[in-house]
């Protein structure tokens, strides 16, 4: 087949490695808009269930990833000024631009034409001209998908939380939150190592701390300098790094959940972001996205006619995105309602942290809760009573709206 890949991202150019290794002689062009070496974002996190999958998918690209990456088994957190612990399973942290790189690499290796600074403006450019299978992997705004919004059914909602990407040069060896109250309310940040010399720290509030600490209006240099003063006890004295853009903003934003009715158009599909978007809190974006790949690929393996096979992977993804996008909800639910649980001592808003996912949580006041779910851990009836009730509160109290 003749492939055309607008996209070079993760799941774009991991989706060109798969498709060489099953047939080379495959003629198979990734066109990503931006340099080489450019990218936004700074660092992403996965964990070893992922490893496992791209090991299957490509020896090669996955013993380079798990090489470049760094790892951590604890969770810290910081809440107000006390500063409590919980262990966790080993989640792993990779520079998104070292990662690009590294499957860039690998797609050339196996003969993947990779051209940078080369934008395809939507689906009737001349460089998808008799392409057999054209593969939108532009992210969530998607010129391609755009075209047809209304037969892919295309769904944006917006988060009420402002937030901004950021990295610092303080290396952090466990994923790490901090908590600090304001006089206008909570703000917060997330942070995790991807490299020896760097970290990635998002910031999230809400639109009222958002606009009571003059972040609307502050340039990037000046809304960086209050946010180290904020959290000086996480950062250890260690500065913020903006993205400098030449204007000086600094860039905050609003997370878009998208979905999509269908994934593909004739011989047009759509892959990673330009599919669906999860919730940053969760930090699945990039393994779904792998995992999209990796799903195409093996649609496009199976016998049978195209259609079939995309028809397959779009139903496939579909079902098994469910339960992730409903993590991803409710864990955005948990940080927009956070004042709800910053009453608690820091330990217990920690597990709560930890339990956000949870349809039930929203319905059960934070206190009872917690002691509903240490319960729990000791006894298996109250597990199965726990796991069955929350998805039916949650549809019962949908259902009234």
């Amino acid at each position: 087949m003749k492939l055309a890949i607008v996209g070079g991202g993760p799941a774009g150019l991991y989706l060109s490695i798969l498709l060489k290794r099953q047939d080379p002689s495959h003629d198979i062009t990734v066109y990503e808009r931006n340099p080489a070496g450019s990218t936004y974002g700074w660092g992403v996190t996965y964990w070893a269930g992922l490893l496992d999958k791209l090991r299957a998918g490509d020896p090669e690209s996955a013993a380079a990833v798990a090489e470049a990456s760094v790892t951590w088994t604890d969770g810290v957190a910081i809440v107000r000024d006390e500063r409590t612990v919980h262990r966790g399973d080993a989640g792993f942290g990779i520079g998104r631009r070292r990662m690009l790189a590294l499957l860039a690499d690998r797609a050339a290796e196996l003969g993947v034409r990779v051209g940078f600074e080369h934008d395809v403006p939507g689906p009737d450019a001349p460089e998808l001209v008799g392409a057999d299978l054209v593969v939108a992997a532009d992210g969530v705004n998607s010129a391609l998908r755009e075209a047809y919004a209304d037969h892919f059914g295309s769904e944006v909602t917006s988060g009420r939380n402002r937030y901004i990407w950021l990295g610092t040069t303080k290396v952090f060896d466990s994923f790490s939150f901090a908590f600090k109250e304001t006089e206008h309310g909570w703000i917060w940040c997330y942070a995790y190592g991807f490299s020896g010399e760097r970290s990635t720290c998002v910031v999230e509030c809400s639109p009222e701390t958002w606009t009571g600490l003059g972040l609307d209006t502050r340039g990037e240099a000046d809304s960086l300098n209050l946010l180290e003063k904020l959290f000086h006890d996480l950062l250890d004295g260690h500065e913020l790094i903006g993205r400098e853009h030449a204007d000086g903003a600094a860039r905050w934003l609003t997370f878009r959940t998208l979905t999509n009715r269908v994934w593909h158009r004739d011989n047009l599909v759509l892959l990673g972001d330009a599919a669906h978007t999860t919730h940053y809190s969760i930090g699945a974006g990039t393994t779904l996205a792998l995992e999209d790949a990796l799903a195409l690929a093996d649609a496009l393996r199976a016998p049978g006619d195209l259609d079939a096979a995309l028809t397959a992977y779009g139903r496939r993804r579909r079902a098994e995105l469910v339960s992730a996008q409903s993590a991803a909800r409710y864990s955005a639910q948990w940080y927009e309602n956070l004042p709800r649980y910053m009453d608690l001592e820091p330990a217990k808003m920690f597990a709560l942290l930890g339990q956000r996912h949870s349809p039930l949580l929203p319905h059960v006041p934070p206190q009872l809760y917690y002691r509903i779910d240490r319960a729990a851990e000791q006894l298996e009836p109250l597990r199965r009573l726990k796991r069955w009730l929350g998805p039916r509160v949650a549809r019962a109290v949908h259902g009234r709206r």
